[in-house]
This record gives structure tokens, sequence and C-alpha cells, in this order.
């Protein structure tokens, strides 16, 4: 589900209310921004250990092939990428901003590649829930980026959203798997 910050909702909505607390970006007017939640059938802590790994997204991302970090992984830490052919990139380079192991959020900042996405910033967080009485991840990614010469808001949000659907929808699935592994107990009286 893709959420536009300028979309009406009612207050009670926790997914809403997470946005509006973690997910705060400064938006310039050649820029566009988007939220994307996706329930993942597997505990917090099986889908953060995934998550977590800014030196393994390749671990759940299909579009990277490879990754390599130089030094401890802490705050302000690069990454460089290696792109899996088929993108319009061969390499990015990212910082990392943010790691909260207590309230699970990463925030991650483009800073360099061979493609367009400039003053690219996302903010990935996952909140516990109850999916079909098991425990379950509501992961919230939320991002802002230049819209390049040439494009739109509209089709630069759309080509954004697509990767993040994609990345999103193979971090629920290799979770899923671990969880089905990890034979994880329903809850009882929810």
């Amino acid at each position: 589900m893709v959420m536009n910050r300028h979309d009406d909702a009612s207050d009670s909505s926790s997914e809403y209310g997470y946005i509006r607390r973690h997910h705060k970006h400064e938006v310039r007017a050649n820029q566009c921004t988007s939220s994307l939640v996706k329930h993942i059938k597997a505990p917090v802590h099986l889908v953060w250990s995934l998550v977590r790994r800014f030196d393994q997204p390749q671990k759940y991302k299909p579009f990277v092939s490879g990754c390599y970090v130089q030094g401890d992984l802490k705050i302000g830490s690069v990454r460089e990428v290696c792109v899996r052919s088929g993108l319009p990139a061969t390499t990015s380079t990212e910082m990392l901003e943010l790691l909260d192991e207590e309230e699970h959020i990463l925030g991650i900042k483009i800073v360099g590649g061979d493609h367009r996405l400039r003053n690219y910033s996302s903010i990935m967080t996952l909140h516990p829930e109850v999916i079909d009485g098991r425990p379950g991840t509501l992961v919230i990614e939320s991002f802002v980026v230049d819209v390049p010469e040439g494009n739109t808001k509209d089709e630069t949000c759309y080509f954004v959203e697509a990767l993040i659907k994609c990345n999103l929808k193979s971090l629920a699935d290799v979770s899923e798997r671990l969880a089905v592994q990890d034979r994880t107990e329903p809850i009882v009286g929810v």
C-alpha cells in the first residue's frame, strides 16, 4: 500500500500515526516523497535481522548483487552497492544515517553513484503486529528524492515506489521463509 503525505486519514490509524511520528522528510519544491506499507507474517526480530544489516542489503534486495562497507558499521558508515543489470545504474554509494536497534528504524541517504536518484533519503521502520494470530511486522518505508530534469514528480515517485515495492515483497518472502523455519508459536488470547 502506498500512502502519500497529502492523503486524508483518520488519526486512529496506526500506520498514519507511525508515519507522522517517524517518517519526517523536508521536501523541497523539486522533490517528491511517498510512504509505502507492507505487512509481513514474521516477527519483528526476524525482519529486523535482515533490515539492520546495512552491510548486506543483497540478503533481501533483489536488485543488489553485492555490497562493500569499509570499517565498522556505525552512523556515517558508507556502503558501495553493486546494482544488478536491468536497472539504469551499476553502482550506488549510500550512507547510514540512522540505526535505532530498540525502535527498529533504519535511515539511509544516497551520496553518489551512476544513477539519477539525487538527494535520495529513506527511512524504514518496523512495528510489531499480530497477523492471523501470530507475530507479524508492519514495515513502513518512506523516501524523498529530487525529480530529475525531464521527469515529472509522478514519474519519479512511480519509479522509486516500484523499486521499494519489489524490495518489500522480497523482504516479506525471505522473512516469512525464516519464520516458517523458526516455527513461531501462535499468540493466544488476542
